[in-house]
């Protein structure tokens, strides 16, 4: 379209479709004008078009609410809010969780939120799709029938040569494969250092004098700083999956001691089941008989199984990454520079959280399949850890050091905290120089007052006022903006990576991390043999759903976007290009070294590689 006038400064541009066929929706990327002058001006879109709809567009520049000066500016600025926050409503799903999008189903949601296609994101469909692609279709519908032994699992195990789930299904039964998935397994958040022995845990040196390597007491050892903790308390009380009469489900709640032996690995040297300690809740050794100590480790599993599962995975990634995607799209404007460097990693999360609520994790929903936890487990347990939940635990160094896990010399191969770490310094280097591209001081923070009323909004509604969580209810210093911004990319991609994309190699063998449990923590000792253990296992129908629910969720989206990958140029100016480029250039040197670490390692780890690290929850 060629225009003879002058137009002058050219501040919005209209877009206006009218509907003429069934489905004729338009994805518009931008507009492109060419002045007289020669010069080409861009205002992107970069959203759905649909129905009768009139979009107005800014040019690309980036602008903090003050750098509007034009009355016209301002008016567009507001309406584009108030439309979003009348699309964008906060929800209550269920009481206790965080506040999440006001939809009951996928097609409920904004059109420029949804998937592309929602078939692509059909839970049922995809994990019958898995089930198909793995030949468990055999089995699928055999609930309550157990399998003989450890071998038959194999009937349904895919065995990959060279791969970890082939190496966990060959060595699950060991202690030290037992220690190593606390360190870089699919739930490497849990294990702390102990400073103190529990209570409730009354392990002695005479128990565990024979685990001990140094030629010191246990009271000695917790000293120098060996010995860690894995404490399930969080599962006490929670109620197990009754959801079928025909199937007696349990949970525990149990306590298990680690010890750092001379070549600085983890292994397991006391497991108790319950915590509550007494006669019948007896802890067990790695001396005891063969089968009581591999069921106490298998208890231990399952526990961390659905701590994973609900809590590491569920409400820190995926529920926590869509509070800050709705705070986004209710209080930034298009324009803002937050907005333009938050939007690539929000993609997609609140329609896969929407999508889960529909089918996964809703009352009869699949997670009811196969969990110990389902029938309203899980619900408890997103509850309890919303008491606790804190803004310093989702910084990384923070949540780290609050474990007493940082040093290096003492765990050396804590992969997840080393690579991680990396990321997080690159996110935070990348923050830094964006942020500080569009304030120049304090006082330009504490005057965004899109910027406030995002924090707020994440604060008030998403986490319904809990100050207990130390959620920031306002930003006063670029310093504080930056560690915010870097908090939101990093959980959004790193740590949901870290957490979700190892679930088909560590859980895949179903023994190594049952999700359910169908006789009860043994409380005695020298009783338990393997038709024991079988019987305790998943049966074959809960196993097989179980696997194709695994399988499916360490898959990649079609046409993934990995950590730095912006195709989309929310930015034009040169300062935020050559920041993303430098971002690039410390994400592709980070994924070169972990690449040659893992070079010729049996148990190679690559969760947090940034190659591996989409750019947001999207599965």
């Amino acid at each position: 379209m060629t225009v003879s006038n002058d137009l002058g400064e050219i501040l919005l541009v209209k877009i206006e479709k009218r509907k003429y066929w069934v489905h004729d929706d338009w994805y518009c990327k931008y507009i492109t004008i060419k002045t007289p002058q020669g010069e080409y001006k861009e205002f992107p879109c970069y959203r759905w078009i649909a129905d009768d709809k009139e979009v107005e567009l800014r040019d690309g520049k980036a602008r903090l609410p003050r750098d509007d000066q034009t009355q016209i500016a301002k008016q567009h600025r507001r309406r584009e809010l108030e439309q979003r926050q009348k699309s964008y409503r906060w929800k209550e799903w269920h009481p206790g969780f965080p506040l999440s999008i006001d939809a009951n189903s996928h097609k409920d949601l904004p059109r420029d939120i949804q998937f592309d296609t929602e078939k692509g994101v059909d839970f049922v469909l995809n994990y019958s799709k898995a089930m198909e692609n793995l030949y468990l279709n055999r089995f699928m519908y055999m609930f309550q029938t157990s399998w003989t032994d450890f071998a038959d699992f194999e009937q349904i195990f895919v065995r990959i040569s060279n791969t970890i789930s082939d190496y966990v299904m060959q060595h699950w039964q060991e202690d030290f494969m037992f220690g190593y998935q606390f360190l870089n397994g699919c739930n490497p958040v849990v294990f702390e250092k102990c400073n103190k022995l529990p209570d409730n845990f009354p392990v002695t040196t005479e128990m565990v004098d024979t685990s001990l390597e140094r030629n010191l007491t246990l009271e000695e050892e917790i000293k120098e700083g060996n010995i860690y903790l894995a404490d399930y308390k969080i599962m006490d009380g929670v109620p197990a999956n009754a959801t079928d009469p025909c199937t007696m489900q349990y949970l525990t709640a149990p306590i298990c001691l680690l010890y750092n032996n001379l070549r600085k690995k983890l292994v397991p040297i006391a497991i108790q089941l319950k915590q509550e300690p007494g006669p019948e809740n007896p802890i067990f050794l790695p001396t005891d008989a063969k089968y009581d100590w591999l069921l106490a480790k298998i208890w231990v599993r399952s526990s961390d199984f659905h701590v994973h599962q609900t809590v590491t995975h569920l409400l820190r990634t995926h529920l926590i990454s869509e509070v800050f995607g709705i705070a986004m799209y209710r209080q930034l404007a298009a324009v803002h520079p937050l907005f333009k460097l938050l939007l690539p990693h929000v993609r997609y999360t609140i329609a896969i959280n929407t999508k889960a609520r529909e089918q996964l994790i809703c009352e009869c929903g699949l997670f009811d399949k196969a969990n110990g936890t389902g029938g309203g487990g899980h619900v408890r347990l997103v509850q309890r850890t919303m008491e606790d939940l804190t803004f310093q635990s989702l910084c990384f160094p923070e949540a780290i050091k609050m474990r007493g896990v940082e040093s290096k010399e003492s765990l050396p191969y804590y992969h997840y905290r080393d690579d991680s770490q990396m990321v997080w310094d690159a996110v935070l280097g990348f923050a830094t120089e964006v942020v500080n591209i569009y304030y120049d001081d304090d006082e330009a923070v504490q005057t965004d007052t899109e910027l406030q009323a995002f924090v707020k909004d994440v604060f008030v509604y998403g986490l319904k006022d809990n100050k207990r969580s130390g959620f920031p209810k306002s930003v006063k210093t670029i310093r504080k903006l930056i560690e915010y911004v870097t908090v939101i990319i990093f959980t959004t991609s790193c740590q949901h990576a870290a957490v979700n994309f190892g679930q088909y190699d560590w859980c895949s063998w179903i023994p190594n991390a049952p999700s359910t449990m169908r006789r009860p923590p043994p409380s005695e000792k020298e009783v338990v043999d393997l038709q024991y253990i079988i019987e305790s296992l998943p049966d074959r129908g809960r196993s097989c759903w179980h696997l194709g629910a695994v399988w499916a969720l360490s898959q990649f989206q079609d046409n993934e976007l990995f950590l730095g990958s912006y195709p989309d140029e929310h930015f034009i100016e040169q300062p935020v290009k050559e920041a993303m480029e430098n971002f690039q250039k410390n994400l592709q040197e980070i994924s070169n070294r972990i690449a040659e670490r893992n070079k010729d390692k049996k148990l190679p780890y690559y969760y947090a590689s940034p190659d591996r690290i989409p750019n947001s929850v999207a599965v």
